[in-house]
This record gives structure tokens, C-alpha cells and sequence, in this order.
């Protein structure tokens, strides 16, 4: 297991139990107990945990989003290949909003370089498409959040409102078919129906463990999606539940 999957796997684990020993996170991983007491040390410097003799509890509140500068590194060669297969779903001169989260953010990165009208919702998007020869890159106003730079508030809306894309690529933070697709932020679910709205079409990009979790606030129901891309391990109910409401499942 690589060192940012293990160390994303430690600050789930720790979060969803409240607190937990270096033998039981060493058992979870499969990692020794002496690398265990070093990622320790590290999630503590970081904020993400408090260590105690022998273990760790969270800082984190199980309905908290977990910090951006963790996810960003969190299983970015899954994300890559999701971002890859949602490259292939659009079409050279399409006009496309991409969603503020890192996964989102590899799918911007996947389009820098095509031929695209393209509007992101995060500044840290925004600086991964600068500089795309062939791409006309538009910004909406609105506020950033602290550290994940997302976009939100009135003046985002506003943008979105005022335009009509071909496609939406949408992130979030929990999709199943019993709660639909939901985020953690109130204003940042805000964006995304507003997103959604301005959209003719909307893909979904998910890894596997979003389809296990539900966040505060709901965005849509998976029935209005028109596609969602995942990776393999996704839980077959819960996919053929999503092709069983008509929206196309691809797999990575």
C-alpha cells in the first residue's frame, strides 16, 4: 500500500472508530507498528489526530470533510484513471463546468490541453487549465474556501446561471442510491445544483468508498445523473442499482 493510500486509510479508520491503538491500525493496514507510530506522528503534525500513549484519537467529527491536503494525495493514480475515462465522455468544442475536490481537479488537469470551453469551479482547476493552448478558460466570480479554494456563495450561482454547458462533471462526497449524491458543505452543495442546473448533461466521478458514505447536505438523486465513472471495486449493488435508473456506469 502506497504511503498517502495508507495514511488516508489510518485518518478513516481513526475518525469513523474515535480513537484506536498502533496494534489495531498495524492489524487494519497490514503495515509494521513502528511505521504505524511514524504516520502517527506525521497525521498528529499535520492536525488530522491526536496521539496517545500506544494510539491515536480524532480531531476529526465523523460528518467533517476530511482536510483537502490529505485527499489531494489520496489515491491519485485512481482519480487519474477516472479523469482519463470522463476525458474520453466529451467531445472536442463541448462547453464544460468542472466541480471544485481533487478528483475533479485530475479531470481538469485530463482537459488542459483539449479543445474546450471550460469553466472551473475551484481556483485550484483553474490553475491546472492556465496555459491549455487550445482551451478558452472562463472563471465565475465568488468566495474561495480556505485551503480547498472551492468556489461558492451568490456570485458562483450567479455565473452558473447565466450560462448553458454541454456537460457538468460533478464530485462529491457520498452517492448511493438510498440518499442520492450529497456533500459535506452547504454552500458548496449549493454550487453543485447550480452547476447541475446550467448542464445538459452530468457525469458523476466517484471512487469506490464514496458509495459507501452519506454527507449533511443532499445535492440530487442518482436517477437524474446521466453517467457516473468509478473504479472497479465499486459495490456491484450499488452500480446496478444506478444502470437499473437508466444512468451509465463506467468502470476503471
Amino acid at each position: 500500500m502506497a504511503t498517502t493510500d495508507r495514511l488516508g486509510q489510518i485518518t478513516d479508520a481513526v475518525r469513523e472508530a474515535g480513537q484506536l491503538s498502533v496494534a489495531e491500525l498495524a492489524g487494519l493496514t497490514g503495515a509494521s507498528e513502528m511505521t504505524i507510530r511514524r504516520d502517527l506522528e506525521l497525521l498528529s503534525g499535520q492536525g488530522f489526530l491526536e496521539r496517545y500513549r500506544g494510539g491515536a484519537r480524532s480531531l476529526l467529527l465523523r460528518g467533517e470533510e476530511p482536510p483537502f491536503t490529505l485527499r489531494a494525495h489520496e489515491g491519485r493514480e485512481v482519480k487519474g484513471r477516472i479523469a482519463a475515462e470522463v476525458a474520453e465522455l466529451i467531445a472536442d468544442g463541448e462547453s464544460v463546468v468542472i466541480d471544485s475536490g481533487t478528483t475533479c481537479l485530475e479531470v481538469a488537469r485530463a482537459l488542459a490541453h483539449r479543445r474546450l470551453t471550460v469553466m472551473p469551479l475551484s481556483l485550484h482547476a483553474a490553475n491546472a487549465l492556465t496555459g491549455g493552448p487550445q482551451l478558452k478558460l472562463l472563471l465565475p466570480g465568488g468566495e474561495p474556501r480556505p485551503v480547498e479554494l472551492a468556489l461558492t456563495g451568490p456570485l458562483t450561482e450567479a455565473s452558473l446561471a447565466a450560462l448553458r454547458f454541454d456537460t457538468a462533471v460533478i464530485g462529491c462526497c457520498g452517492l448511493n442510491t438510498a440518499n442520492g449524491l450529497t456533500a459535506y458543505d452547504l454552500a458548496d452543495a449549493a454550487v453543485k445544483r447550480a452547476a447541475i442546473a446550467s448542464a445538459r448533461r452530468v457525469i458523476a466521478v466517484a471512487e469506490a468508498a464514496k458509495f459507501t458514505r452519506t454527507a449533511l447536505a443532499h445535492v440530487m438523486e442518482v436517477a437524474a445523473l446521466d453517467a457516473v465513472v468509478t473504479e472497479e471495486t465499486a459495490p456491484d449493488e450499488e452500480t446496478r442499482a444506478l444502470a437499473a435508473a437508466e444512468v451509465t456506469v463506467r468502470k476503471v
